[in-house]
């Protein structure tokens, strides 16, 4: 578990890439934001967060009877991510953010839609906002 990358991973990396060739200047694992998302864009409090498939329980009722081995330790810790990451939601969320998590397989699957829905979702949250007052 040790070699286990919890930053700069492959995911991140190429959804960082697909968003900033499209114009966004973000922040990566901005330790300024509760829950250090993957990507956060302040100026318009949107943060990004890339959750792969296994760590973060993606169809998690369906997966976790495909583990076999050591099913103590890793269905606790599945779930308790998928605890934390609901945590992060609310907070972030009750503190005027938009959250948008893109699981692993969306990004390597279909890159530039995602890639196009987040410059939309952003676009739209700017102009209902208005201004950003300096």
């Amino acid at each position: 578990m040790s070699r286990i990358k919890g930053k700069n991973t492959s995911i991140e990396g190429l959804l960082s890439r697909a968003l900033w060739h499209r114009g966004l200047r973000f922040r990566k694992n901005s330790a300024k934001v509760y829950g250090h998302p993957d990507i956060s864009v302040s100026k318009y409090k949107v943060a990004i967060f890339c959750d792969g498939d296994f760590w973060h329980g993606y169809d998690w009722e369906k997966r976790k009877d495909s583990i076999k081995t050591n099913r103590e330790y890793w269905i606790p810790k599945i779930e308790r991510n998928i605890e934390k990451d609901t945590e992060v939601n609310h907070v972030l969320r009750s503190m005027g953010w938009m959250v948008i998590r893109v699981w692993e397989h969306e990004i390597r699957n279909d890159l530039p839609d995602i890639a196009d829905m987040i410059i939309r979702l952003i676009t739209e949250k700017r102009t209902k906002s208005g201004p950003v007052q300096k």
